[in-house]
């Protein structure tokens, strides 16, 4: 069983950390495919393209069939833009669930699906945040995760990893150092134990399904930089479209939009991605009108989808 971790030659954000990964040891090559390279470490094997990051759909399965070999994660280095322009290490789980059949997705995946979220995520992005810190990357790179967006359209757990969010950023040394150590370590490629193996025995424990906020996702995020908190998919305010009632009394489960496939779509694969854990929505109160949180509520009841609130998770 190995770990699929990707880059493009087409994006500095990406092949930094590929090329600071493949420094850190004797990497082999391995077989090629479809114009695809690849590099083996240990459990790991590194695939490099020319295409953009999320042009390349169904890598795991392609991967299976050409090697035999059973990929059990896939993981995108990828770069980061922001209208801020602010420096940034970020984390997400990857999907186009608000999207409905015939639309077609700016950048990549499939109308309508959410990815199989890398349980790794929420001990990950703490990692990350340990590991800049020591290497004085903060606080000018704000650590976060990202909600939930985009391809390509993967069958295995997935994230991405990305560093923002201008050239200057996408090019930073150190900022790729950090990145590859973040494989190097979460892997367990060194000396050190793999970071955020989930494990379904043991007590019944509890993933994050993020609902609401920006795409920054701050009022999750201080969630999830608890220890031991375990993170699903994070759908902001713009994964969740719903029609507006207006002055209109109408029934909470009667609001049109795609939002009810979004939560949907985004439950199924945490429950995928977390056999035995309790997954818990955590709704972004501030973020929603009153109308928009009695619907969301009514619709996660029907479906038995319990709400947590942040001492849930402690």
């Amino acid at each position: 069983m190995v770990t699929l971790v990707v880059a493009t030659t087409t994006d500095p954000a990406s092949m930094g950390p590929a090329s600071a990964l493949l420094a850190m040891s004797a990497w082999q090559p391995g077989p090629s495919f479809q114009g695809i390279r690849s590099y083996i470490y240990g459990g790991v094997r590194l695939l490099q393209h020319d295409k953009g990051i999320v042009e390349e759909d169904d890598l795991d399965t392609r991967w299976e069939e050409a090697t035999n070999e059973v990929v059990v994660n896939i993981i995108f280095l990828s770069k980061h833009t922001a209208v801020s322009n602010r420096p940034a290490l970020t984390v997400h789980p990857i999907g186009v669930p608000h999207l409905q059949e015939g639309d077609v997705p700016p950048q990549g995946g499939r109308p309508g699906w959410a990815a199989v979220p890398d349980p790794r995520m929420g001990p990950w992005i703490r990692l990350l945040k340990q590991i800049a810190e020591s290497h004085n990357l903060t606080p000018e790179f704000e650590i976060t995760m990202e909600a939930t967006h985009h391809g390509p359209v993967t069958n295995k757990p997935t994230m991405f990893l990305e560093i923002g969010s201008t050239l200057e950023c996408w090019k930073r040394e150190d900022a790729a150092h950090v990145m590859a150590l973040l494989i190097w370590e979460g892997l367990g490629l060194g000396e050190g134990v793999a970071v955020g193996e989930w494990n379904r025995e043991g007590n019944k424990k509890k993933v994050l399904l993020g609902i609401g906020g920006g795409h920054y996702v701050p009022r999750h995020m201080d969630i999830i930089m608890k220890d031991n908190v375990w993170v699903g998919h994070l759908l902001s305010g713009y994964s969740l479209p719903m029609d507006d009632p207006g002055e209109a009394k109408v029934d909470p489960k009667d609001i049109g939009g795609n939002w009810k496939n979004a939560i949907t779509s985004a439950y199924e694969a945490a429950k995928a991605a977390f056999p035995g854990g309790e997954i818990l929505a955590h709704l972004d109160q501030k973020s929603f009108k009153g109308w928009q949180k009695n619907a969301i509520t009514t619709f996660l009841d029907e479906k038995n989808i319990k709400i947590g609130k942040a001492s849930d998770f402690n």
